[in-house]
């Protein structure tokens, strides 16, 4: 082969969310069906990354107006998004994290794309960061998290 083309170096990558999803920023996401992401499950082995913003599924996009207590169309003034930057491989973000976790610890999925610590002998293919919160992270708050 004389030479390839790089597609993406350190990202982050964009996607779309699957139908009926809603992803919103920090949330761990998983590859789903037709190239599509959902937010992770628990110790879910198709993590791709960690969104960066908010969005929806394209077929969740409300093209009628609603109307106000007067009958006049009510509008959003901004669209919500329907593509999600995702950040993977070395990136730094702050995610929820399920359970409290202490600086260094190794990471995996849980529920509603949160994250917790991987215990003393986790799958490999579940691990999905490295806590660098220094010092630590208290159940169900945000912090620091390198992605791997």
């Amino acid at each position: 082969m004389s030479g390839i083309v790089q597609v993406t170096k350190g990202g982050p990558k964009t996607f779309t969310p699957a139908s009926g999803e809603t992803i919103l920023g920090g949330q761990l996401v998983e590859g789903r069906a037709g190239g599509r992401i959902g937010v992770a499950g628990a110790a879910s082995l198709k993590v791709l990354g960690v969104a960066l913003t908010d969005a929806i599924a394209p077929e969740q996009v409300v093209t009628d107006p609603t109307t106000d207590s007067l009958g006049r169309p009510v509008l959003t003034a901004v669209a919500i998004p329907t593509k999600v930057a995702v950040a993977y491989a070395g990136t730094e973000v702050k995610v929820t994290y399920s359970t409290a976790a202490a600086f260094g610890d190794k990471l995996v999925a849980t529920a509603t794309g949160k994250v917790a610590p991987a215990g003393a002998t986790p799958d490999a293919r579940t691990i999905v960061g490295i806590c660098t919160e220094p010092a630590g992270v208290l159940i169900n708050t945000a912090g620091l998290m390198r992605i791997i």
